[in-house]
């Protein structure tokens, strides 16, 4: 799976720094258009992670994920075919649905391969991820120096590509054990058992909620650094370029080391509590850089970058146990597909809460990063109590395959 994640993020990388420039000079569209059609494909997008977990909890995870990365494939092929506005919206959401089906199931892979590993697999994978994305972005930067139909084209079929090669991959990858597809090889009839259903689960429900707010980092460095060095009357606007830089190399250098504090479920509960001051220092860094000159901005924002980065990398390690643990063992698909609304709901809400944090000035930050350090508290407190509670004995539901 870790080749799987290279490739799949090589040719991601290759289409998400250009896609709005390909529909803006290659297909016509109006500064509007292309903006209602991240919107609309987003939105459609938020439903392919729980749609694509409860798929996983009832049919072989390695054929579904063959069957997203199809359609990821076909969904890339078809917007070379037209500039007609209303099927480049279709083909765009039908892409976007099996982006976020497939990124969950790929954490869903992990967690059935690996078992008491999958916070340090999910590191590893976290870091290989990266270091496509990085090689997929160099690489449509290249041909963005050419600038021409052609080499837009190119890149979205290298990105349709990377998809056909990921399935073709995962067709030699063997099936993880599920216990919600257990076979059976009893006759005796069993009492039926209602499948456990995240939606009813209300401390699930409630942590999923805390998630999109702390996934708000990556609204930090896509939309806040950007803008707040944009309108700062002291950074240089070169800056926000390299802070990017520094957090991929900081999460490539960094994120399997710091897996091993959240390695069990307590440790993941407990890493809570740092979280929560490194958020809050992220955000004063960033209201005190709006105080000085171009070398103080430049320095308070660089220490604003990393103290996000270390969030963003504490976060994922936390993340990956927590909403593993808190899921039970016969509906893992269906739970972490729910999970996966949380940063589906973020990259909707985080533009506009980075934006209104711009907006206030230097004190809208400090309120943006104690915002989710209270949250980070909130979350450590629920799942405490959570898990401080007797587990209910119930037997394990079983699920003929033939």
């Amino acid at each position: 799976m870790l080749w799987i994640a290279l490739v799949d993020r090589i040719g991601s990388g290759l289409w998400a720094s250009v896609s709005v420039l390909y529909f803006t000079y290659v297909t016509g569209l109006s500064v509007a258009e292309v903006g209602a059609l991240v919107a609309v494909s987003g939105a459609v997008g938020i439903a392919g992670a729980p749609l694509g977990g409860r798929i996983a909890d009832r049919l072989p995870l390695t054929h579904v994920l063959i069957a997203l990365q199809l359609l990821r494939a076909l969904a890339s092929f078809a917007l070379l075919t037209t500039d007609n506005y209303a099927l480049l919206l279709a083909f765009s959401a039908a892409g976007s649905l099996g982006d976020r089906a497939a990124n969950v199931l790929t954490k869903l892979y992990a967690t059935r391969v690996a078992g008491p590993d999958r916070v340090r697999y999910q590191a590893v994978n976290r870091t290989v991820a990266n270091v496509g994305w990085a090689m997929g972005g160099l690489a449509a930067a290249g041909a963005l120096a050419i600038g021409t139909t052609a080499a837009y084209q190119w890149l979205l079929v290298g990105d349709a590509l990377s998809f056909v090669a990921v399935a073709l991959v995962t067709t030699g990858c063997g099936e993880p054990p599920s216990v919600s597809r257990t076979i059976t090889t009893s006759t005796d009839p069993a009492p039926a058992t209602r499948p456990a259903s995240p939606w009813r689960d209300r401390t699930y429900l409630a942590y999923v909620a805390t998630e999109t707010v702390l996934f708000l980092d990556d609204a930090v460095f896509k939309v806040g650094l950007p803008l707040w060095i944009a309108h700062s009357d002291h950074a240089p606007h070169g800056l926000a370029p390299l802070l990017m830089v520094l957090n991929n190399v900081m999460v490539v250098a960094l994120q399997v080391p710091l897996a091993r504090f959240g390695a069990t479920t307590a440790a993941a509960c407990a890493l809570l509590l740092p979280l929560s001051a490194v958020f809050a220092l992220g955000g004063v860094a960033m209201a005190l850089s709006a105080t000085g000159g171009a070398v103080t901005a430049t320095v308070l924002l660089t220490a604003a970058a990393a103290a996000f980065t270390v969030a963003e990398m504490l976060h994922a390690t936390v993340s990956w146990e927590l909403s593993v643990a808190l899921a039970p063992d016969t509906a893992q698909g269906a739970y972490l597909g729910v999970h996966g609304l949380a940063q589906s709901a973020q990259r909707s809400a985080g533009p506009l809460a980075v934006t209104a944090a711009i907006a206030i000035g230097p004190l809208g930050w400090t309120a943006f990063g104690a915002a989710i350090a209270v949250t980070c508290l909130f979350q450590h407190r629920l799942v405490r109590d959570h898990l401080a509670r007797p587990a209910l004995s119930v037997p394990p539901v079983t699920v003929s395959e033939h």
